[in-house]
């Protein structure tokens, strides 16, 4: 077999020359890599699986409640924001700007950081501008376009955009499912409940006229009466004055959302609740409860599985708790009854106020049973149970969302 013979006298200094081309064209390689500024990326996100609870929001504007957990412990910014900013910094005292451009709900807004950290994954919350007269005003679940625009030490990471749903005003978040690094955890947010109990609610004068209008009692003066048959004789006034506006049952209850991320609950306001003289059983105790609030008595709102009533302290040192079961106020209908005003000594029969004062009886019987058969559950705070006081403590916290 021949052999072949590769001379590479000749072609030497051609080898060199393309060497030398090579490595000088590496090296302007690496100097522009080592010269050009490290590009990072960023994401939208937040705890809610895309939800944004406009009741949420407006409960807590005025209180430092942190009723929503941060995502991460590592953080800047107010988490109450709901809407979150994912991205790495690469070096130290990175300084972040980020744009939220204008939405049906929030008008556009500038927000600046510095991250402290180098090669750290940070959560940043921006400042939200909320229109809040429009998170009261929305009805019904309502898709928006959040989109961001973020800057780190003057270098654009351009703009994203994630579609999010504010929810009706009437959903109230009541827990949430978040991701820790140990796997998922249960967020129990049953306090936003004290959201719709709205004691400063224009119509309430209204209503505690027409209660005084019926002279079951003179006034309203809450635990400055001295006997606890003088607070429930308040209590009553407010039943009675209920029947009287033939409040009926109704049963929605469950908001529209399906989520394995969120749960919540739908509550009619206080003004949807005397518009419409429907309650369900949440509807219903957190509509009492706005009136007893009113009048100075502690109201405390019960939940066990699928239902809800309300108690109130009959005593000032609170420590005697009656009950009410507040859907059984429409099983009577008082137009089937003689109108106090309109008896005699002829008429056989029970009055209005009697069969009123019959219901509102039986209503405390039977919530009573229904949280002694619970009580054990209830205190140990078991899923589905408990009892939320609405307290003074409770509302520094948590503001009547109105509307």
């Amino acid at each position: 077999m021949k052999r072949i013979q590769i001379n590479f006298k000749g072609k030497s200094r051609l080898f060199l020359w393309v060497a030398a081309v090579l490595t000088a064209l590496a090296a302007l390689t690496v100097g522009v890599v080592a010269l050009a500024p490290t590009r990072t990326d960023f994401e939208i996100d937040d705890a809610l699986g895309g939800n944004i609870f406009p009741s949420a929001i407006l409960s807590t504007a005025t209180t430092e409640a942190q009723v929503v957990e941060p995502l991460d412990s590592l953080y800047v910014g107010n988490p109450k924001s709901c809407i979150a900013i994912r991205l790495h910094t690469k070096t130290a005292d990175s300084r972040v700007r980020i744009e939220l451009s204008e939405t049906p709900f929030y008008a556009r807004s500038v927000s600046e950081f510095v991250l402290p950290r180098a090669n750290a994954d940070y959560v940043i919350y921006p400042d939200v501008l909320w229109r809040y007269d429009a998170l009261r005003a929305n009805e019904q679940a309502e898709p928006i376009s959040v989109v961001a625009t973020v800057e780190v030490n003057r270098e654009s990471l351009g703009q994203k955009v994630r579609t999010f749903s504010v929810r009706s005003i009437n959903e109230c978040l009541i827990g949430y499912v978040q991701q820790t690094p140990g796997g998922t955890r249960f967020r129990n947010t049953k306090l936003l409940f004290a959201a719709y109990v709205n004691e400063e609610n224009p119509m309430i004068d209204k209503v505690l006229r027409e209660a005084l209008n019926t002279k079951i009692v003179r006034r309203f003066q809450g635990y400055q009466v001295r006997t606890a048959a003088a607070v429930d004789k308040q209590v009553y006034a407010l039943w009675y004055v209920l029947q009287k506006r033939n409040f009926r049952y109704s049963s929605i209850s469950y908001s529209t959302l399906s989520s394995n991320v969120v749960y919540s609950q739908r509550v009619r306001t206080f003004d949807d609740a005397l518009a419409s003289s429907q309650i369900n059983c949440v509807d219903g105790s957190v509509l009492f409860a706005s009136l007893l609030r009113a009048i100075n008595i502690t109201p405390v709102l019960v939940q066990v599985p699928g239902h809800m009533f309300v108690g109130y302290y009959s005593d000032a040192g609170r420590k005697n708790l009656t009950f009410l079961e507040t859907t059984m106020i429409g099983d009577v209908d008082l137009d089937d009854y003689f109108p106090d005003e309109q008896l005699d000594s002829t008429m056989v029969g029970k009055s209005q106020s009697e069969i009123s004062r019959i219901a509102f009886e039986k209503s405390k019987e039977y919530a009573l049973a229904e949280y002694r058969r619970n009580e054990k559950a209830i205190r140990e705070g078991k899923p589905g149970y408990s009892m939320l006081e609405i307290s003074k403590a409770v509302r520094r916290k948590i503001q009547p969302i109105g509307k």
